[in-house]
């Protein structure tokens, strides 16, 4: 078998400006930016987009104005994207902290600040430095395609003849910037809420009489850009997964359940001498669903994420093998290329690093079990263990699906189970043991995270013809930056909705699906406190869903967890790109064609995205400085249903963005296809 030499966009001989003073710059502003508006994203809807293809496209729009090189390009990308997989790391974890009574008190501590930055900087560190191990052989495996790799370094390529799609990402991000701007100051309503009650009757089950009575909750899409371009984005089959378990939970649970609870509750409620009416019976439909149905879709992700392993189980077998090979041929000091191209940081640095970075983990571990050394030491192992083994796997799978489809969650759960069962059985229980636990698993998410987008990113490196020692510490640096900053969106989210009456992270606005999974796995193996009648309907739940053969069960779960708005929304945007799909079909594009549409697609949706989602701050910023924008509204909203009829234009607005500019830029046929950004 012949195998052919890789010739780098960039040749190794070829002496180019790369790692410079303005190319780091702008990639740290990126990551801070990016890792942000994901953090916003994730919180919200439980889902992370890849931040390769905007921060591509924005790196390369402002390196334009200095005449940057197509090398400092790659570096401002890659420290760029890293924010996003800090982001991933910490909304997925760090949260679980709060959600699960560990820190008590005020959010924005010192203490807090301090836990939470240390674990995103060992994290980042870990994954960086076991990524550098596996680098060569990873780039270099003719049987990963890495696809979004390849199409983040076509977007680089295009770029030198003018064509880099920037004026479609800034101009999407100006518009998701001006919806979600008036959105705030009610030009018009963000949602809007209905509650229809049922006949009450009386049925006899088992010679009992029972009354029955209570209703359902109609609730629209919520207008949101970014959810819109997240439905966009994974497309209308995904989309209508998602929504489906809105539908099992608001049209199904939550209506079930209030059937035969409405009496005792309206009941309850005028004892107390509250009132009965369609809000307050909107406000009980919201609890049920809290504290009841998210329970049984914590059990149906619970069993989703160990699906999805077992489901990926030769793949993930054959990274774990290829992260022991790859550790042997380092440790016996295989021939390292001269080349560029070739050259990582030296590997007795890299071992020396990750022995302080384990030693820093085990001082955290010993501060969450309040000062058991055993449980501690246990905890940095299964850490080390885990981190390297989870590193190259999420490598392995960005290398195979790309990072956007990569399951971290799934790989952080099986951690966190792990490290419970193991504080369990060293008998360290309350809260120091669930400390720990989430200790563990908010550094091994970390570390997947920033594994998969650097493992992704140097492969476009490798593409371009990069240095990978220039990019892996900028990617330090990229980590430092942005678990610095990381924890001040956390806050100003969770402070900006607990000053307009919300509950903050694990609430309505933002659920943090999988921080609050966390924390529930926590507290119910370690604290005893699990609903496990809940779960284990939303485990059998599951089941039913894997014998059905949906495509994914965790997007469904998903759904159920998330308020109705929300999946009804992303649905909203699946099927916008369902309708450009038809539109690129009756026009017969071809593949080249095709490819266009679809990657002016993904940075219109990446730029609404990042537009709501950092004026969304913006505002929460203002809410958490007591600012009172809020009574220079327009008007005020009553969030019923006639005052949503004017956010329609809104919806009408982002269907046209989403599909007649992409169709519009399909280009000629005769061009070559480009690599296609969405797989």
């Amino acid at each position: 078998m012949t195998t052919t030499k890789h010739v780098p966009y960039v040749p190794a001989t070829m002496d180019m400006k790369e790692f410079t003073f303005k190319a780091v710059l702008i990639g740290l502003v990126l990551s801070v930016v990016l890792g942000a508006a994901n953090a916003y994203l994730g919180l919200k809807a439980g889902m992370t987009i890849a931040a390769t293809y905007p921060a591509a496209v924005i790196g390369m729009a402002m390196l334009r104005l200095f005449k940057g090189t197509i090398l400092e390009e790659n570096i401002t990308r890659t420290v760029g994207s890293i924010g996003e997989s800090i982001a991933a790391g910490a909304i997925f974890t760090i949260p679980a902290f709060m959600i699960a009574g560990v820190w008590t008190g005020d959010f924005l501590t010192l203490s807090h600040y301090l836990q939470a930055t240390v674990i995103m900087l060992v994290g980042g560190f870990i994954g960086i430095l076991f990524v550098t191990i596996l680098r060569r052989v990873m780039v270099e495996d003719a049987d990963l395609p890495f696809p979004e790799s390849v199409a983040a370094a076509e977007i680089h390529k295009a770029g030198r003849s003018g064509k880099s799609g920037a004026k479609h990402l800034f101009m999407a991000m100006g518009i998701g910037a001006a919806i979600q701007f008036f959105k705030e100051f009610q030009l018009f309503a963000s949602a809007g809420e209905a509650f229809v009650s049922f006949a009450k009757r009386t049925l006899k089950i088992g010679g009992v009489d029972v009354q029955t009575g209570g209703g359902a909750m109609l609730s629209t899409p919520g207008v949101s850009p970014a959810y819109m371009g997240v439905g966009y984005i994974i497309g209308p089959q995904l989309a209508a997964l998602n929504f489906t378990g809105g539908l099992l939970a608001w049209g199904l649970f939550v209506p079930l359940l209030l059937f035969f609870l409405g009496p005792q509750i309206e009941a309850g409620m005028l004892a107390a001498g509250q009132p009965v009416n369609d809000h307050s019976m909107i406000g009980m439909a919201v609890q049920v669903w809290r504290n009841i149905v998210r329970p049984i879709a914590i059990g149906g992700m619970l069993m989703s994420a160990a699906f999805t392993l077992f489901r990926m189980r030769k793949s993930l077998g054959a990274g774990l093998g290829r992260a022991i090979r790859d550790v042997r041929q380092a440790a016996a000091g295989g021939a390292v290329s001269e080349d560029r191209t070739e050259k990582d940081m030296p590997f007795k640095w890299v071992f020396i690093g990750i022995i302080l970075a384990s030693i820093a983990t085990f001082f955290i571990y010993l501060y969450f079990s309040q000062g058991d050394v055993v449980a501690a030491l246990t905890a940095t192992v299964v850490m080390v263990i885990a981190g390297f083994f989870f590193a190259a796997v999420s490598g392995y799978l960005v290398g195979l699906i790309g990072s956007s489809n990569n399951p971290i969650s799934g790989l952080t759960i099986s951690t966190l189970i792990i490290a419970a069962i193991l504080m369990v059985a060293l008998g360290v229980k309350g809260m120091a043991g669930i400390a720990a636990v989430l200790g563990v698993a908010a550094v091994i998410c970390v570390a997947a995270a920033v594994a998969g987008e650097m493992l992704q990113d140097l492969k476009v490196g490798h593409i371009l013809g990069g240095t990978p020692w220039k990019m892996q510490l900028g990617d330090f640096m990229g980590v430092v930056v942005s678990a610095a900053v990381m924890f001040l969106p956390l806050w100003i989210l969770h402070q900006g909705d607990l000053n307009t009456g919300g509950t903050g992270l694990g609430g309505k606005a933002f659920p943090a699906p999988q921080a609050s999974l966390m924390a529930i796995l926590a507290k119910g193996i370690v604290g005893g406190e699990m609903a496990w009648p809940l779960i284990i309907v939303g485990i059998l739940m599951a089941i039913g869903f894997i014998l059905l053969r949906v495509k994914s069960p965790m997007l469904v779960c998903v759904g159920m967890y998330l308020p109705l708005e929300t999946s009804f929304a992303i649905f909203i945007g699946g099927l916008i790109r369902g309708l450009a799909d038809k539109i690129v079909a009756r026009r017969k594009f071809n593949d080249g064609q095709q490819a266009r549409v679809e990657n002016v697609g993904t940075l219109i949706a990446a730029g609404l995205i990042a537009g709501e989602a950092l004026i969304g701050l913006l505002f929460a910023f203002f809410n958490v400085v007591d600012i009172p924008y809020k009574n220079w509204a327009f008007f005020d909203q009553d969030g019923s249903m006639l005052s949503f009829l004017p956010s329609l234009l809104v919806f009408v607005l982002v269907g046209w963005l989403l599909t007649k500019i992409p169709t519009a830029n399909a280009g000629s046929p005769d061009e070559p296809a480009p690599p296609r950004a969405m797989t």
